[in-house]
């Protein structure tokens, strides 16, 4: 192999989260893969060759260079399961009218909300939304994201809707973060179809994704399901579709009300249903027959000041493999990072450091389907790591606040932070 071998030394803790085969649920998730005073080598391509005891660290043939992670904890790079990367505008003042009481159904009946944002990203180029995103996959980055999954939602029309997609599609050849695209058209009905979802629906049905589908531009299609919005056969009807021209579904699954999303998921055969804060048991119970992921966004509760989904039961209870995601969008969750979110997972949801950091990484890969590369450190995999500038894994949840992301990693290459260099080589 030409090229150095690069090794990861005197690891306080490496967190490989090894072992799994599809979701991890139950007991299973909370297994992470603890090294304590580890190494961990990549390949010259990038990949992971090995990793284990300092006691067991072998010798390898040709250049080797080597990074000293003294006191350091070093883990997956995130996945973000679920964001609205790109848009134009922001809603601030949407906050200020939270903060005096006003709900997000009502800004949303009145014209703000997500429409808001519809007519500030219509208004947007190309060119400008992706120079905006490119920002915040920055920012996600340094802040130990190293995979994002990006919907469109904000277009509500055919030409926007596209546009959006088109800057996922940039951002993933241009940027050190892989993007994963979603087509979420039905996010909202758009002032056109006012009181008419039912024929907006058929116009994305007809004239939006088809073309979706025939450039290439998505890999999920989703829906909000929720009252107001697209109720369950609305719903239904286009996720159907969507499958038939090649788009694996998923759901916003009874976020504000108990619409019945959750078993929708199950029923439509969908990766994952999204927030739940609302679903019921037996929404929950058909989501584990049917194997559906659980993206929870406890962000979004936390901006929203709303009851926060029951991640403890769904793992203890129902044995549902849960992941966590950002919700970053401009309206109800501008929150970026992913630690933040676990963060709340755990004082809010009652999941555990070791719950969190799986659900932020394997779990949330599982989602996206980018599990065969990454989400975790094992053989053949991409090294995308994280060196954190903290002795143990709970630190990424219990030092609030505080950036902690030493040096990040992407395929093996250094694209974000500083400190920890390369240290005497062979």
């Amino acid at each position: 192999m030409k090229g150095p071998v690069t090794v990861f030394r005197d690891i306080a803790e490496l967190v490989t989260v090894s072992g799994h085969q599809g979701p991890a649920a139950g007991p299973r998730q909370a297994e992470i893969g603890l090294i304590r005073d580890a190494y961990l080598a990549v390949g010259a391509d990038g990949r992971v060759l090995e990793a284990g005891p300092m006691a067991d660290l072998p010798r390898f043939d040709g250049p080797v260079e080597t990074i000293d992670c003294s006191g350091c904890t070093v883990t997956p790079g995130f996945v973000d399961p679920h964001t609205h990367a790109v848009f134009g505008g922001w809603r601030a003042d949407e906050f200020v009218l939270r903060l005096g009481g006003a709900r997000y159904e009502e800004i949303l009946a009145a014209g703000g909300g997500i429409l808001d944002t519809m007519r500030t990203t219509r208004a947007a180029s190309e060119d400008e939304l992706y120079a905006r995103s490119r920002r915040f996959l920055d920012e996600m980055l340094a802040a130990g994201t190293t995979t994002v999954e990006i919907k469109s939602g904000y277009g509500l029309d055919v030409e926007t809707e596209l546009r959006q997609l088109r800057v996922a599609r940039r951002l993933d050849a241009g940027h050190p973060v892989d993007v994963v695209a979603t087509f979420l058209g039905a996010h909202a009905v758009p002032p056109e179809f006012a009181g008419r979802a039912g024929d907006y629906v058929e116009f994305v049905i007809a004239q939006v994704l088809p073309r979706v589908a025939q450039e290439g531009l998505a890999r999920f299609c989703d829906v909000f399901c929720e009252r107001g919005v697209f109720d369950v056969d609305q719903s239904r009807r286009l996720l159907q579709e969507a499958r038939r021209h090649g788009l694996l579904p998923r759901l916003h699954a009874d976020e504000i009300e108990p619409l019945g999303g959750a078993a929708l998921a199950a029923e439509v055969g969908a990766v994952s249903a999204d927030h739940l804060l609302q679903a019921g048991d037996a929404g929950l119970e058909a989501m584990a027959r049917a194997g559906v992921i659980a993206v929870l966004l406890p962000g979004t509760a936390f901006c929203l000041r709303k009851p926060y989904a029951r991640a403890r039961e769904m793992i203890d209870r129902f044995h549902l493999p849960v992941a966590l995601a950002s919700d970053f969008n401009p309206g109800s969750c501008p929150i970026q990072d992913m630690r933040l979110v676990m963060s709340l997972a755990c004082l809010h949801m009652g999941m555990s450091p070791a719950e969190a950091l799986l659900a932020a990484t394997w779990n949330a890969a599982c989602v996206l389907g980018v599990a065969d590369r990454c989400g975790s450190l094992e053989r053949g995999k991409d090294a995308d790591l994280v060196v954190w500038d903290a002795p143990s894994h709970t630190h990424l949840v219990y030092r609030i606040g505080t950036p902690l992301a030493r040096r990040v990693y992407k395929r093996g290459r250094h694209v974000a932070g500083h400190g920890a260099g390369h240290v005497a080589g062979r």
